[in-house]
């Protein structure tokens, strides 16, 4: 599983023209499923998700987790995290998961990430043509592979 977690001040999802969800302060969260994934690897990436300290406390420094500026998760689906672009310029895919395995992966990370935070998950569309609109604040960006777990 690959997430790429953005802070941001501000994040929304359009499918269609239709806000699909929509957040203030928080995190975009973009994340990739393989099929090599297991719910150990889900369980781990998002009890980091939410304890990741890069929100600003008092002196501007970042010791604080979403939980303590009552932050909140857009959730996006984004198979695209496993491209292979090692041969030619059209990247394969075929690391990322069908629909069959990462959807309900997808839908288990929404569960589990609720559970933790206690707050509800803001979502895109699973396989659709998502609009994304997000004010980054930092920018923070940070990148994380269950597949590299030691180094992160």
């Amino acid at each position: 599983m690959r997430a790429v977690l953005q802070r941001v001040t501000e994040a929304s999802c359009k499918v269609d023209g239709e806000i699909t969800g929509q957040i203030g302060a928080g995190f975009l969260v973009l994340l990739g499923i393989e099929d090599a994934d297991t719910d150990e690897d889900l369980n781990w990436l998002a009890n980091k998700i939410a304890g990741m300290r890069v929100f600003s406390d008092e002196n501007g420094l970042m010791n604080k987790a979403l939980a303590d500026i009552n932050g909140n998760i857009l959730l996006i689906s984004q198979f695209t995290l496993f491209a292979q672009t090692k041969k030619g310029n059209r990247p394969s895919f075929i690391r990322a998961a069908k629909p069959d395995k990462a959807i309900p992966m997808y839908e288990q990370m929404i569960k589990t990430l609720q559970t933790i935070t206690g707050k509800k998950v803001a979502t895109g569309i699973f396989g659709a043509d998502m609009k994304i609109s997000l004010l980054n604040d930092g920018p923070v960006t940070i990148v994380m592979d269950t597949r590299d777990k030691d180094n992160h």
